[in-house]
């Protein structure tokens, strides 16, 4: 509430006024420091959770991909501090127990997948029981469609994929692993975010060298009994067809969205969470949603459907709670053309502490935070520094403090690697 005192003849008269006052942005420093360069295979959010005393990581990339190939790299490490665990050796890493791919035409875990974060169950007091939220790629060879279920894809007028004009495009979706032993093994709880085939977008109008469709790129948060979903958009907002195809109906599914899952159903949680739609969480886990709409780039700005070779939009969200300033920070990364080619990192804030069907779509407009021309920047996050607080508190990337390091994957011509060249110092 906002109290003005007036004088009147010498008599002050306090007048109170129930108009709200909006909450300042908050401010930030950016510095440079000596880079730190992660030794390990990074191509995606980071998950993290403390196990004990121990902070433990698990980035990387495990199971099949016809594009790339099989992968085992989803892997992990630990330490007593975030510091020693991101300077760690390949040689420390060590790869968990993952349930297996099973045949096309078999039910369970198809592609590859990546963690994407880490919930860390309350009612375990030793602090095993993790919840992996994962990003999940198919192609139609890996997960053709099922006409019973309306499941899986059709290898018809497929849109091009990263590594040729010949090889297709994948589709991403969003699901849950559970481990009860810190993370040394996982088994598989299933999809709870997914596009279907009535909802990819196609050749001729796919010229984007992305995704076919689908919800990718995940980060999650917790406020209250729910954990809350943010994700990339790469479906039609609509029922896809060639003939009626609409840029600008596909333009306002673009392109970091949110949905929510109870943390009750998180132990069979497949189709069970519920995406934004425009008014509430009730759109279901393969339906239609809209985005945060603070966060899409206009079309005045060169924003476009995701679909297309020169649209921008942001993407890869990484969502965390800031203690020092009470308030919720997400970076992402700005697509400027294809392959999700772009060289900017953006910042945005929601300064409600609970999020709920009226606050958790009030995000800032984002901010530029980093540039790095000549390069792809992308997957940034904001990391604990390994000083007392830090350790005291056991932060992660979910939970920062005052200050902590911002990471990101760095792409040139010749290489790529996941490196720190920044400190972050918040100010209120």
């Amino acid at each position: 509430m906002k109290k003005v005192f007036v004088s009147i003849s010498g008599i002050l008269i306090l007048l109170a006024f129930s108009y709200p006052t909006k909450p300042l942005t908050p401010a930030y420093i950016l510095s440079p420091e000596k880079p730190i360069y992660f030794n390990s295979f990074v191509d995606c959010n980071m998950a993290e959770a403390w196990v004990g005393d121990t902070f433990r990581i698990f980035p990387g990339k495990y199971g099949e991909d016809p594009l790339w190939g099989y992968s085992n790299e989803l892997k992990y490490a630990d330490a007593l501090s975030p510091d020693i665990v991101f300077e760690k050796k390949p040689d420390a890493f060590v790869a968990p127990k993952m349930p297996s791919n099973v045949l096309p035409t078999e039910e369970g875990l198809h592609g590859a997948v990546w963690f994407e974060t880490i919930y860390q169950d309350k009612k375990d007091k030793s602090g095993k029981t993790l919840f992996a939220l994962y990003h999940n790629e198919n192609y139609p060879m890996t997960y053709p469609y099922r006409k019973r279920s309306q499941k899986g894809y059709i290898d018809k007028n497929w849109p091009q994929g990263l590594t040729g004009e010949k090889t297709p495009a994948a589709v991403c979706r969003i699901g849950i692993m559970k481990s009860i032993d810190g993370g040394k093994s996982w088994a598989n709880k299933g999809i709870i975010l997914e596009d279907n085939q009535n909802r990819m977008i196609l050749k001729p109008y796919n010229n984007s060298v992305t995704f076919a469709g689908g919800v990718g790129d995940p980060s999650a948060i917790v406020s209250g009994d729910y954990l809350y979903i943010f994700y990339g958009e790469y479906g039609y907002a609509g029922v896809y067809d060639s003939l009626k195809y609409d840029s600008n109906l596909e333009y306002q599914g673009q392109c970091i969205s949110m949905a929510r899952i109870a943390l009750q159903d998180l132990e069979n949680p497949a189709s069970k969470a519920y995406r934004w739609n425009g008014e509430k969480y009730a759109a279901p886990y393969d339906g239609i949603g809209k985005p945060i709409k603070s966060i899409q780039i206009t079309k005045r700005e060169g924003g476009g459907p995701s679909s297309h070779i020169n649209s921008k939009y942001y993407w890869g969200p990484s969502v965390s709670w800031n203690n020092y300033l009470q308030c919720w920070v997400m970076l992402m990364a700005k697509s400027e053309g294809a392959s999700w080619k772009g060289s900017s990192i953006y910042i945005s804030f929601n300064t409600h502490k609970n999020l709920n069907e009226e606050t958790s779509q009030d995000w800032s407009t984002p901010k530029l935070l980093v540039n790095k021309p000549g390069t792809i920047v992308w997957y940034p996050s904001l990391q604990p520094v390994g000083d007392k607080e830090a350790i005291k508190n056991k932060y992660t990337c979910l939970q920062i403090g005052q200050n902590a390091r911002l990471f990101y994957k760095v792409q040139t011509k010749d290489t790529s690697f996941y490196t720190s060249e920044y400190s972050i110092h918040f100010k209120k």
